[in-house]
């Protein structure tokens, strides 16, 4: 599936719908997929540092009473973390990530260097969309 170009609008910052996406875009990676991912709103939260920091903290986007059960199983099952799992992408492929500015002053990240070091800009709607409409492939997690 080389040359296919993957774009997602991250939206949620659900410790579920983080680790669902890092296991999408480690699939889109081992497929030499091109990848784009524009952090939105409650994600854009997800990856201040200082909040990425604590990843087990984070609520579930659906279901937060199973939290407990999901974290053990992701143990048990060795899951890539989240974040790893993005940063394992970005070694395989050529996958960009980049911060909404507005959902990022929402939660204070005013300039990248607020954000994990994944974060590549920080950016408008507009990019999301042009992105999304020359993609092969796009996802609104």
């Amino acid at each position: 599936m080389a040359n296919t170009k993957l774009t997602i609008g991250l939206f949620s910052g659900g410790l579920d719908r983080l680790t669902a996406a890092g296991v999408i875009v480690g699939g889109a990676a081992a497929d030499d997929m091109e990848i784009e991912v524009f952090v939105l709103m409650q994600g854009a939260r997800a990856f201040l540092k200082d909040v990425a920091a604590k990843p087990v903290e984070l609520p579930l986007a659906e279901n937060d009473a199973m939290r407990d059960r999901f974290v053990e199983s992701l143990g048990r099952l060795n899951v890539t973390p989240w974040l790893e799992a993005f940063r394992e992408a970005k070694e395989l492929t050529d996958m960009k990530v980049y911060m909404c500015g507005l959902a990022g002053k929402i939660w204070g990240g005013m300039e990248k260097s607020d954000f994990v070091d994944i974060v590549d800009d920080i950016v408008g709607i507009g990019e999301c969309l042009t992105s999304m409409q020359h993609a092969d492939i796009h996802l609104f997690i």
